[in-house]
């Protein structure tokens, strides 16, 4: 049976016993129904994971022993951050627990003229909140001891501004024959996503004023949360986890 990864937001040191927060107690306790003695592994996004023994497991009360921790090697060596515009329903979830399972490194809610979402006040504050658990729970599944942040909701002049520093920034748009493969290898990588109904001619044209290449990923148009997936993917492929000795 695999050993169950808990995410765990508190300092983590060798031999302390700690007692999880609720909803990691409820899931343990009540979903997995672990007993004492049985091994958890526990990590709070430092990139280390512990290995850990239930000391006490009850319905609403966990605690867990601490062992001495071990390094954690699925990091990938590319930076990837993700400009992915805002969708209804579960696309959004699926686009940030994907690009988490591919590696990215920062997520960035993005506003854009077509964007058929739109969040203020407390109901952004709610949905990053819930965002950032769909990044937890993916990291957890995946096995990375980094959890990815998911940023606020920006508009386009601020998220052209927060990616400046990376080394490459790529929009996707289908109608151009700009490849990945003709590009040189970057050590980071802004990735730009657009809304179902795609980026406008204007958006398309400020991003390239601001640095971004418009890149192609084929002759088919993707839908908007398997866009991320499919360009993390090249890009690791290219750059990151399977080129990172070349």
């Amino acid at each position: 049976m695999r050993i169950p990864r808990i995410y765990t937001p508190v300092a983590l040191e060798a031999g302390q016993t700690i007692e999880l927060d609720d909803n990691a107690a409820q899931h343990v306790g009540r979903v997995l129904r672990m007993q004492p003695g049985q091994a958890l592994e526990l990590f709070n996004g430092d990139g280390r994971d512990f290995p850990a023994t239930i000391a006490e497991a009850g319905k609403r009360r966990v605690t867990a022993t601490l062992g001495e921790p071990l390094g954690n090697t699925s990091e990938s060596s590319l930076r990837i951050v993700l400009g992915q515009t805002l969708s209804k329903g579960d696309r959004m979830d699926y686009a940030i627990q994907k690009s988490v399972e591919m590696g990215v490194s920062a997520i960035v809610p993005l506003v854009t003229e077509h964007c058929d979402v739109r969040l203020k006040g407390d109901r952004e504050e709610k949905r990053l909140r819930h965002w950032q658990g769909v990044a937890v729970s993916a990291a957890e599944q995946c096995g990375r001891a980094v959890v990815p942040t998911i940023e606020p909701v920006m508009t386009l002049p601020q998220w052209f501004d927060y990616s400046a520093s990376l080394d490459a920034r790529l929009v996707l748009h289908h109608r151009t024959r700009q490849s990945l493969t003709t590009l040189a290898r970057p050590g980071s990588v802004a990735l730009m996503i657009g809304p179902e109904g795609g980026l406008s001619a204007d958006e398309i044209a400020a991003a390239e004023q601001a640095g971004f290449l418009a890149t192609a990923l084929g002759p088919r148009v993707l839908r908007t949360e398997t866009a991320p997936v499919a360009a993390m993917a090249l890009c690791q492929w290219l750059w990151g986890d399977f080129n990172a000795a070349d």
